[in-house]
Formats: C-alpha cells, sequence, structure tokens
C-alpha cells in the first residue's frame, strides 16, 4: 500500500473556473456561471473567484448536493491517484432556469461564451438547446471543450476542442495517421454542422478543421510536459479570447497552441502569466492561485486586443 508524506498542499480553481482564471490572466474580464455547494468548497471557489477578479453567478444548490472537489496526491512531481468528491446527476430544473436567465441578460454584452463541460450535471440538453441559439442570435462565437456523452448536444457551436481520444471515441474511427485524422475531423465538422474543430493531440501539437477549408496542422509548443491537467482549459481560453478579439481561426489556433506549451511543466491547473498584446502593448499580472470549482459556463468580455503569448 502506498503511503505518502504530506509537506504541503495548493488549492486551484478548476474547471471552468480555471478557464476564466486564465481569461482574467490574459487581460480579459471574464464572468463565471456554475452551481457550488452550501459548504466549505463552495466558499473557497467565491473567495478565489473573488481573489482572482472574475465575477461570478453561482447558484448554491444546499447541503445536500457538495462542491465538486477533486484532490491529487502527488510525489516528485508524478500524480499518484486522484479523489473526487462530488454528485454529478443533473442539475435541478430551478437552477437551470436561473442560469439560463442570468445567460440571458449577460450575453449580449460578451465577447465569446465558453461551454466547459466537464460533466458534472450542468451542462445539460435543455440548458444548451436554449443557449447556443441565443448565442448564434448575437452572433456571439461558441466555444466547447466537450465531453463524449453530450457530443451531440453540441450542434450549432462554433469551435468544439476535443482532444484526440475524445475524437476516436466522438466518431467511432481510430486515428493512427494523417489519413484517419482527416477523416475524424471532417466527421466531426458534418456531426455538429460547427464553424470549426480543433483537434488537440498532444505533443503532435493540433489540427484545426474549418468547412471549406483544408486542414491547419500546428506543431507542439512544448518543450518538456511532467503533468497535462488544465492544459485543455488554456487552450480553450485562450482560442475564446483571441476569437472576441477579431482574430481568425488559425490565428486562434496557433495562439491557443502556444499557451499551453509555456508552462506545460508546472503541476496543477495553469493558467496563462504573461502576454504580449499586438495592438495595445503592455503584460498581465499574475492571478493568484485558488481552489477547486464546479462551475461550467464562462462568458468573456472585451475583445478589443489580440494577445500573443511569450
Amino acid at each position: 500500500m502506498p503511503v505518502v508524506q504530506v509537506t504541503g498542499q495548493s488549492f486551484h480553481l478548476g474547471g471552468a473556473g480555471n478557464v476564466a482564471a486564465n481569461v482574467r490572466a490574459l487581460g480579459a474580464s471574464a464572468v463565471l456561471a456554475g452551481v457550488v455547494g452550501r459548504d466549505a468548497a463552495g466558499e473557497r471557489v467565491r473567495e478565489a473567484l473573488a481573489a482572482a477578479g472574475i465575477e461570478s453567478r453561482l447558484v448554491e444548490l444546499g447541503r445536500e448536493r457538495p462542491t465538486t472537489v477533486k484532490t491529487r496526491i502527488v510525489a516528485h512531481g508524478q500524480q499518484v491517484v486522484r479523489t473526487d468528491r462530488e454528485d454529478v446527476a443533473d442539475v435541478p430544473a430551478g437552477a437551470e432556469t436561473a442560469l439560463l436567465e442570468w445567460l440571458r441578460r449577460e450575453l449580449p454584452t460578451c465577447g465569446a461564451l465558453v461551454v466547459s463541460d466537464y460533466q458534472k450535471g450542468v451542462v445539460t440538453a435543455p440548458l444548451l438547446r436554449r443557449v447556443l441559439p441565443l448565442a448564434r442570435r448575437h452572433g456571439i462565437p461558441v466555444l466547447v471543450d466537450p465531453k463524449v456523452r453530450h457530443f451531440r448536444l453540441y450542434r450549432g457551436a462554433t469551435v468544439v476542442t476535443p482532444n484526440q481520444i475524445e475524437t476516436e471515441q466522438a466518431t467511432g474511427l481510430p486515428i493512427h495517421g494523417p489519413a484517419q485524422l482527416l477523416a475524424a475531423g471532417r466527421r466531426v465538422l458534418s456531426l455538429l454542422g460547427c464553424r470549426a474543430v480543433l483537434v488537440t493531440r498532444g505533443e503532435h501539437g493540433m489540427s484545426l478543421f474549418e468547412r471549406g477549408r483544408p486542414p491547419l496542422h500546428v506543431p507542439t509548443a512544448a518543450r518538456e510536459v511532467f503533468d497535462v491537467t488544465g492544459a485543455g482549459d488554456t487552450v480553450v481560453a485562450t482560442m475564446a479570447l483571441a476569437l472576441a478579439a477579431g482574430a481568425s481561426l488559425p490565428e486562434a489556433a496557433v495562439l491557443a497552441n502556444c499557451a499551453p506549451g509555456s508552462s506545460s511543466a508546472r503541476s496543477g491547473p495553469r493558467r496563462r502569466h504573461r502576454t504580449r498584446c499586438g495592438r495595445r502593448p503592455g503584460s498581465v499580472p499574475e492571478v493568484p492561485d485558488a481552489a477547486e470549482d464546479h462551475g461550467e459556463a464562462v462568458l468573456v468580455r472585451g475583445g478589443d486586443r489580440f494577445l500573443v503569448p511569450y
């Protein structure tokens, strides 16, 4: 039986909270919608969001449903085991309605919507059926960090960002080389009717598939990777902010590819800390580490800067 001696601990916003922290660290405003329980973890999430300068609209579900907390045991830079404390059933109809009403009010003021689906019960079929058309009516790009079980619910999103395994599972096509990757990317475009698919492929970089265009393969910018926790959050946050700032999809994909590579050697959920702005020079102060999170939608505000990570 493995025995570890605890020498320290840290708390980080995870899930959509980590996406919002990345957006904030890149210099834009982020607003987080989601749920928490009436517990100490929920209070820590609220405090962490406030400390990071992130607006939040969190529905409190009571003591019977805990705030999601993931605890990772790390030894010598490697994750040994993870424990999860959570309830992943769909949220009650009342909470769903409250989130929808808030999204209806806030969406028109935002530059992008990120749906960070961690399959924790917040991203539901009824919610997506209402939110995706609402975003389209306002001309707001919707980026989805997906889960395979909900894949067909994302139909009509602007961009989905599955990793290679999720792409294989969603399409039923094993990817062993360029031909299979191309077929899988096209299959996702067809299944979801989305504008683009960005397949993240770990050390092989990313592949962008757009309707009517040849695929774009972007080599990885990572140098040494110990822990990929939160890398997908960084990718979708960077891409959302780039699109909100007016970047093209290829430009946004290249920027998103740079972001996780520059911080991939760190342990735990990551957030970008330093940026260079192509239209407005300057750097952005770091965002402090914080706690875990149960939120699953992020609204990106702003969009007057084109950000180039360095």
